[in-house]
């Protein structure tokens, strides 16, 4: 049997569910793992919602109930307990390997979140260079010593590209560069995050007008308080709660409110700002992806849509063979980009 590691033929493409909370990417991903589904090889979804990795973190985090799930497989969901602090570099490793396992099942993979650097980690070519406490002493002792603008004009040497990103005075940015490049024997520049595919893929973003988004999220937290979130924080705080899962929106409201530092309604109406807060933030963050195929949330052609460019992407991998996966996809940087309806 072979898989994915086969150099002979190429990886299915992989299909990303994108864009702002609240659009309803959730069921868009569930539509289409049913419609992407072939026999013996059903469709599996891929969380990369940062805050769905935790277990018990179940309502303010929209999470799709099991029973809601319609038989479709999900993969990292509950995988950590809320005292962890997620990291998006041991996702990146456990996400991947998840893809490779769908992908040798004969399976299509659906990626479905809106934690825009989770997305990125899985699909782009995005590198984790560690850390290492001695080399960074030194480098600081030396930044101390001959000065920051001294190690400036040693990357300015070795990686012109970084030094002219980074200001002479930005001791700390300075010293992380050149650790990365003692520790992997490449220029800092070479280890910056790509809009280059690891394996081919295709984004479906979810975007609609502003004020229609709006009232979406109000009564999501109208649901989510109807749901008992606030008991669930309860709960969750009571087990243990890490620096990662206290920021959490929703979360660190609620936390606010249990220890008096607020009211509960005070906390609804923060909860709502911060959730709308927040969809700007990923549609900024996904708005910046020309790759991205743009859908409005609200057409109810939205699954035929999708399920078009997915066909065309497929199309496109089938065309260019196995070799293509580790190259750009010209034909998805290059196509004609819907704009968001928000902006």
């Amino acid at each position: 049997m072979k898989t994915e590691h086969d150099p002979s033929r190429a990886r299915r493409v992989v299909v990303a569910v994108v864009g702002p909370t609240a659009t309803g990417k959730s069921d868009l991903a569930l539509d289409l793992a049913e419609r992407l589904s072939v026999p013996g090889a059903p469709a599996e979804i891929v969380n990369a919602d940062a805050y769905q990795l935790y277990r018990g973190m179940d309502v303010g985090t929209a999470k799709v109930p099991v029973a809601e799930r319609r038989g479709v497989r999900h993969h990292l969901l509950d995988v950590l307990d809320p005292v962890e602090d997620a990291s998006v570099a041991r996702y990146q490793t456990q996400a991947r390997r998840v893809l490779d396992e769908i992908d040798a099942r004969g399976a299509r993979a659906v990626v479905v979140g809106g934690s825009g650097l989770y997305v990125r980690a899985l699909l782009d070519d995005m590198r984790f260079p560690g850390t290492d406490p001695h080399v960074r002493a030194a480098l600081e002792a030396r930044a101390e010593a001959e000065g920051t603008r001294a190690l400036h004009d040693e990357l300015a040497r070795r990686d012109p590209e970084a030094a002219a990103s980074i200001g002479p005075a930005n001791t700390r940015r300075i010293v992380r560069a050149l650790e990365v490049m003692e520790l992997t024997g490449a220029p800092f520049t070479a280890n910056l995050p790509r809009q280059v595919y690891v394996r081919p893929t295709v984004q479906i973003g979810l975007d609609c007008d502003r004020a229609v988004l709006d009232a979406r999220v109000a009564g999501r937290v109208e649901r989510m308080w109807a749901q008992g979130l606030v008991d669930e924080v309860r709960r969750v705080e009571a087990l243990g709660m890490g620096r990662t899962a206290r920021r959490a929106v929703g979360y660190a409201e609620v936390l606010a409110a249990l220890h008096g530092e607020t009211t509960e309604d005070a906390a609804r109406e923060a909860v709502t700002a911060n959730t709308r807060r927040l969809a700007r933030k990923q549609m900024g963050w996904f708005g910046r992806d020309p790759r991205v195929r743009w859908l409005d949330a609200q057409s109810p052609t939205r699954v035929e849509d999708a399920l078009a460019a997915v066909a065309a992407a497929d199309a496109r991998a089938a065309a260019a063979g196995p070799v293509a996966e580790a190259e750009p996809d010209e034909a998805d940087t290059g196509a004609p980009v819907r704009r968001s309806l928000g902006s």
